[in-house]
């Protein structure tokens, strides 16, 4: 089932590859957003309250991880996209062993700094120790979170975007499954929800791990290709490191949004909570369409045809403005239907609502420049630049740390949650820039780099 995406309407194509990351990814955050309906309804509103005060720190832990699992997969679909099957094994193989290294260092240093750090994102007393047994589980399972992204994004570098998703609907239903076990029937509280979502992705990456396996040979590397690499490590580690380290520079300026909102007490946050999830779900297709940027990228990087990434650019600017449209709209109708899934039958949701519609309503005026981020980011990770779409995370932090701390000290709510649309604002921008620049430099001649591991 793999996908040639060097050949064809780019429209179609990027369409066809998006639409089921979509669902899968929609799927994917029903995993969070399950252990945070259900810990509402079912363990209470400080437990709803203390999963979402780590929501921005899961995004820093699993997105670093991640960030780099997706980085050692960019040279699979360049080597794919330039014929190369011995390059495309090797590069997986290498992936593999990078990516357990950086699952053992990852968890090692997050559970040693957790608590200093929830401290010092003013963490309210009261739901302290239900945040720390959430957030520590997940630190504790990043091996099975890393790997399903691995797996999931060797597939796709390859145009292969269906077996992932058909994994990911099983793997998410075993999560309900279990967060439903764990809570009502053992009593885990929080800590059975990250169980829950642990074990859940640990299914999903053994399930593609087995297809790759049995089914996807281009993928499936020889014994003796597990012997590290250094010239794939190079290659790899110069796209995965400034992955990583964007995402680590995103996630750190939510992480001081999350530090702002925490000054508004257990409620707040719990409101805010609530909507951050109905959010992230509105902004899966942004999410979506930019893996499929990377894929298109890539494998049109490698075969030399940087015309037609500029055709595919274009071609999901259009998608692009249709969707920003959709969420908006829809952005103002589910939260009142969806709010009430996140608390026990009888709660006052008056008290949550206004902080709730005010992060939503404010945050969809920026949607369009959110969407443009993953677009352009994503075209320039593609085409090896990862350096480069750094710099749009340095973007981002700039803008929310900036209105962050103008919250701080003004004591304003709605300037805290403004963070994420000065953040947004400032990224797309700064994408949008950096791709012209970047890709008028192709078009003259400055794609000829190094000699790419696997080619002599």
């Amino acid at each position: 089932m793999e996908k040639d995406l060097t050949r064809g309407n780019p429209l179609g194509l990027i369409l066809r590859f998006a639409i089921p990351m979509f669902i899968g990814n929609c799927f994917q955050h029903l995993y969070n957003m399950v252990d945070t309906v259900i810990v509402g309804r079912f363990v209470g509103d400080r437990a709803l309250a203390a999963v979402g005060s780590v929501g921005t720190v899961f995004f820093l832990v699993v997105g670093v991880s991640n960030g780099m699992a997706i980085g050692f997969t960019i040279l699979t679909s360049q080597r794919f996209g330039a014929g190369d099957t011995e390059g495309t094994r090797r590069s997986v193989a290498n992936g593999i062993v990078l990516s357990a290294c950086t699952a053992l260092v990852m968890s090692l240093l997050s559970l040693s700094l957790m608590r200093p750090l929830l401290t010092a994102m003013h963490t309210p007393p009261e739901i302290y120790g239900d945040a720390y047994a959430y957030i520590s589980v997940i630190c504790g399972g990043l091996v099975c979170t890393l790997f399903y992204n691995l797996m999931a994004s060797f597939l796709r570098a390859v145009g292969n975007s269906r077996i992932p998703l058909y994994f990911l609907i099983f793997s998410s239903c075993l999560n309900v499954v279990l967060d439903l076990t764990f809570i009502l029937c053992f009593h885990q509280g929080t800590r059975g929800a990250a169980l829950a979502t642990v074990l859940s992705q640990g299914v999903s990456a053994l399930l593609c791990i087995l297809y790759i396996y049995g089914r996807v040979p281009v993928l499936r590397p020889e014994a003796s290709m597990y012997r590290p690499d250094m010239a794939f490590c190079r290659e790899q580690l110069r796209s995965a490191l400034p992955m990583a380290l964007m995402y680590a520079i995103t996630a750190s300026g939510t992480v001081i949004m999350q530090s702002a909102v925490n000054l508004f007490g257990a409620v707040a946050v719990a409101g805010y909570t609530a909507a951050s999830k109905i959010h992230m779900l509105l902004t899966q297709g942004y999410l979506s369409l930019g893996q499929a940027m990377s894929a298109y990228a890539g494998q049109n990087f490698g075969s030399g045809d940087i015309g037609r990434i500029r055709k595919g650019a274009a071609a999901a600017s259009e998608i692009l403005l249709v969707y920003t449209a959709l969420a908006f709209t829809l952005s103002r109708t589910l939260l009142p239907v969806l709010l009430p899934f996140f608390f026990d039958p009888g709660t006052d949701l008056s008290l949550f609502m206004g902080w709730a519609q005010t992060y939503i309503r404010i945050n969809t005026a920026f949607y369009l420049f959110l969407g443009g981020i993953f677009v352009f980011r994503s075209i320039l990770q593609g085409v090896g630049r990862a350096g480069t779409a750094m710099a749009v995370g340095l973007a981002e932090l700039t803008g929310r740390i900036l209105m962050a701390r103008a919250s701080m000290g003004a004591g304003s709510y709605r300037m805290a949650v403004s963070a994420d649309g000065a953040a947004w604002l400032c990224g797309a921008l700064t994408a949008l820039f950096l791709y012209f620049l970047v890709m008028r430099g192709l078009e003259k001649g400055d794609n000829k780099k190094e000699e790419a591991p696997g080619t002599g």
